[in-house]
């Protein structure tokens, strides 16, 4: 028997462009957590993102999304409080907060396009960040504090 280990990478969106960002792979977590505080899988400081905004648990093979913060997590516009996890969904965090892509594959045959967010290139369109935190302020995106 085959042991595969399904792996999920989340990947920020730019808000205005759509491209990726930054992405965090995760192969063995049960429960991937996502918010402001310090304590969560994917930390995205931004005001509308609650401390604890959204957790993925894995449920046998699959993932499914459940929203935990006041300002809601929309798919397709519409406002979820669980759902399953969908290859290649994006979930955005509040009406007008950060967008999150959703891939799931399994760690036997990386899917191309993984691979290749692993990698950071010198362009600035295909540099993607890895580090657990992110500024995130979709009014003020190239503004940055030292």
């Amino acid at each position: 028997m085959n042991d595969v280990t399904p792996v999920i990478t989340l990947t920020l969106l730019h808000p205005l462009q759509s491209v990726p960002v930054q992405s965090w792979p995760f192969k063995s977590e049960s429960v991937i957590r996502i918010g402001r505080s310090t304590d969560n899988d994917v930390i995205l400081y931004s005001a509308v993102v609650s401390r604890h905004h959204v957790e993925l648990r894995r449920n046998g093979s699959g993932w499914r999304i459940i929203s935990l913060g006041a300002n809601g997590t929309y798919i397709d516009g519409k406002r979820i409080t669980q759902t399953p996890v969908v290859d290649g969904m994006i979930i955005r965090l509040a009406s007008s907060g950060p967008k999150i892509q959703i891939h799931l594959h399994d760690d036997i045959r990386p899917v191309e396009s993984s691979t290749n967010a692993k990698k950071r290139t010198s362009s600035g369109k295909g540099m993607l960040d890895q580090s657990k935190e992110t500024l995130v302020d979709a009014e003020h995106q190239s503004t940055q504090q030292e």
